[in-house]
Formats: C-alpha cells, sequence, structure tokens
C-alpha cells in the first residue's frame, strides 16, 4: 500500500510540474486591436511589415542623435530601441516584441492607429484646411510620416514625465506655409516636423533637448532665429540642432 502510495504521489507531482513546465513556455497571445494587431512574436532576424509597424512605434526610444530605419529589418538597433521601449514602460526587458510589448502598444494607440496623446487634428491643421493635401508629398506618405512623428512625441511625453505637449502646428500645405512665412524647405510640407509651443507641460528647452533621444534629426528652439515661442522637431536625411539659449 506504501509504494501504492509513492506511486500517486509521484504521478500527481509529475503532472503538475508538466503543467507548469507548459505554462511557463506558452507565451499568452496578445489581445487583438482595431488598429493593428501583430499575430507573431518579434526578434533579431525577423522582417516584414509587422516590424515596419514596430519600428514605427518604438522610433522614439533610441539613443542621442540616432534615427531608427523603418525597414522591415528587425536588427540591432531596433531591438535596442525595443528594450528602451520596454524599461520606459516598466516591462519585463529582453529586447523581444512579444505579447507583453504589443499589449502596451494596444494601451497606447487610438484606433486609428496614432498615439493616444497626439492625433491627426493636431497635425494637420494646416491653417484650417484639416487635412495632408496640398505639400511636398502625397497626402498618403503625409500622414504616415505624421504618424511617425507622433510616435516619436509619444516617447519624449513619457520620458518627460509624461506631461502634455501641445503642437502648434504640423503638416503644412504650400499655401499655408507660406502664409506663415515657413521656409520653403520646411518639414512641414512632408508632415516630419512638429511645433510644440509654450502651452506644453515642459519647458522649451526641455522638450528641445529631450528631442535628441527621441529620434529627431532637426531640433530648433529658443536661441535659434523666429524660435523663442516653440520648439521645432523633425525627421530629415541629415542633422541640424540649435537652440544656443538651452545649449544646444
Amino acid at each position: 500500500m506504501r509504494f501504492k502510495k509513492l506511486n500517486l504521489f509521484v504521478a500527481v507531482f509529475l503532472a503538475l510540474a508538466t503543467s507548469f513546465t507548459v505554462n511557463l513556455l506558452t507565451a499568452t497571445p496578445a489581445a487583438a486591436d482595431t488598429c493593428y494587431t501583430w499575430s507573431r512574436t518579434l526578434s533579431q532576424g525577423s522582417s516584414g511589415g509587422d516590424v515596419t509597424q514596430l519600428q514605427i512605434r518604438v522610433a522614439g526610444w533610441v539613443s542621442s542623435g540616432e534615427n531608427l530605419a523603418l525597414d522591415g529589418a528587425f536588427g540591432p538597433a531596433t531591438a535596442s530601441a525595443v528594450r528602451r521601449f520596454q524599461s520606459g514602460y516598466g516591462l519585463a526587458v529582453d529586447g523581444i516584441a512579444g505579447s507583453q510589448t504589443f499589449n502596451k502598444i494596444y494601451e497606447l494607440q487610438d484606433a486609428d492607429c496614432t498615439p493616444i496623446h497626439f492625433s491627426h487634428a493636431e497635425m494637420n491643421y494646416s491653417c484650417g484646411e484639416q487635412d495632408y493635401t496640398g505639400g511636398a508629398v502625397s497626402a498618403t506618405a503625409a500622414k504616415e510620416n505624421a504618424k511617425r512623428v507622433m510616435w516619436q512625441l509619444e516617447a519624449e511625453r513619457k520620458k518627460l514625465g509624461s506631461s502634455a505637449m501641445v503642437i502648434t502646428s504640423g503638416f503644412r500645405s504650400y499655401s499655408c506655409n507660406s502664409s506663415v512665412g515657413g521656409s520653403s524647405t520646411s518639414r512641414h510640407l512632408y508632415g516630419t516636423a512638429a511645433d510644440l509651443g509654450t502651452a506644453s507641460g515642459p519647458s522649451l528647452c526641455q522638450m528641445a533637448l529631450a528631442g535628441r533621444t527621441a529620434g529627431f534629426d532637426e531640433i530648433l528652439g529658443p536661441g535659434y532665429p523666429g524660435h523663442s515661442d516653440h520648439a521645432h522637431l523633425a525627421n530629415k536625411s541629415s542633422r541640424f540642432w540649435s537652440a544656443s539659449s538651452c545649449g544646444l
């Protein structure tokens, strides 16, 4: 009888251990989202459109002076951005985009794939035109460019203590840009720029300086001509930072 009881105990123990092991190895799937749903775990070596969608959302989690390429290839730079995103939101840090990372992104985005604290209504005001037409690129391209900018701003907002950041100018049509005295080569014409005003929680200098680790190549602020009342953050192919009153 003693041996039968022992065998029964061993069998129960092994069954529980097997169940526990299976639970550990089987990741809880991420919830579906109305904007975009990832269907697989992404890590270094992954490639495809789902990687590009991830890169858009972690583009603001880079090192100083870095700009994350939206190339659909999950390399070391994307892994580092994912790790910073995970750390910033208190997740387990492993550089792998799985259910914990995707569920956090789902919490942070609205149904149109913009981050919860920024919207197309802010980015495409364009002197009251309220669309993305009439600029240097197609409306579709400008809208996609603006979405990346907003995700970079969402990252910067988090790093600055989650204080409100108010966009005073985003995309501009040529006519709008001309009417406000914008440069003929302004990044606003492409939907790749955002101006942040004094109604924001952080100071203009704080926002300008934080732009360095949010992936922005063009940063202009107090001390640069015409930028005493706003911080200008933009994406472009080369770097130019100038805000002398902020030490930049």
